[in-house]
């Protein structure tokens, strides 16, 4: 691959993003030419720095210029046995092809860095633009349907609520206003004394009755206090009645008594 230089090392110093940056030691092996070809081993510090599927690296941060450059293109990183701790290794398909063993200053950085290279090259932003494709149209195809078919969505909903009682709504009766309240017979029974047969078939229960209350004076409502008309004596809550003006007048009765009472007290002077 030819590349031209002036426009490599500009894109190598320029404000443009950078993926991933860091110190790293890069082995360089020297051959000796002796009888056994000996090999010695070091390594060199070095400022690298990844942009896209290019990886360059500088003698110094500051430096003006790369020494160097790996395309991170046909090549596999992972983690390699080596002297040295932190180590891993980027190889290539090639068998010719050189191996760049880089340590790291600590398993952090080694991670961050592998997890980098390994998502540089271009193979990889294919394989990941494939798949967001795939999921677009998925997700499209699953919007249309959804559109396509409204009613459907709308009668499955009915039958699944259809087969399980509890969640059937209660069935709406009219409510029995008289004065514009609602009145005993709204609950189930019918004004006049009349019932309603229930669900079952059987009469449906009148209202009960309400706890006895007692007057001033510590008797009950059921003996007439005085005051009272002798036709009121009665409690109207009875199956018979439906009409809330005759509950309040008839419960009235008592404070009305209560009332006069007091204002005769008044005039006699006693408090």
């Amino acid at each position: 691959m030819k590349l031209n230089e002036r426009s490599v090392a500009h894109y190598a110093t320029c404000d443009s993003p950078t993926d991933h940056a860091g110190f790293l030691r890069k082995r360089v092996e020297r051959h000796h030419h002796h009888a056994h070809h000996h090999h010695a081993t070091s390594y060199q510090r070095r400022w690298f720095v990844l942009k896209g599927n290019l990886l360059f690296y500088f003698e110094e941060r500051d430096s003006r210029e790369p020494v160097g450059l790996v395309v991170l293109e046909g090549c596999t990183v992972e983690l390699c046995e080596a002297a040295e701790e932190f180590a891993f290794a980027i190889r290539f398909d090639d068998a010719g092809a050189r191996a760049y063993v880089l340590v790291a200053d600590g398993q952090a950085a080694m991670e961050a860095w592998v997890k980098a290279l390994s998502r540089a090259s271009f193979d990889y932003m294919r394989l990941v633009v494939r798949e967001l494709e795939k999921q677009l149209e998925e997700a499209c195809k699953s919007l249309a349907a959804c559109r396509q078919s409204p009613r459907r969505s709308s009668s499955s909903s009915r039958k699944r609520h259809l087969s399980n009682p509890a969640l059937l709504p209660l069935p709406e009766k009219p409510a029995v206003l008289e004065n514009g309240y609602s009145t005993w017979g709204s609950g189930g029974a019918v004004p006049g004394g009349a019932t309603c047969p229930d669900r079952d078939g059987a009469q449906a229960k009148p209202p009960p009755l309400p706890p006895r209350r007692r007057s001033a004076a510590g008797s009950a409502v059921g003996s007439p206090a005085p005051g009272l008309s002798p036709g009121m004596t009665e409690s109207p809550v009875s199956p018979e009645t439906a009409c809330f003006s005759k509950l309040h007048g008839w419960y009235g009765q008592e404070i009305a008594v209560l009332r006069r009472e007091w204002q005769e007290r008044q005039k006699r002077g006693h408090p």
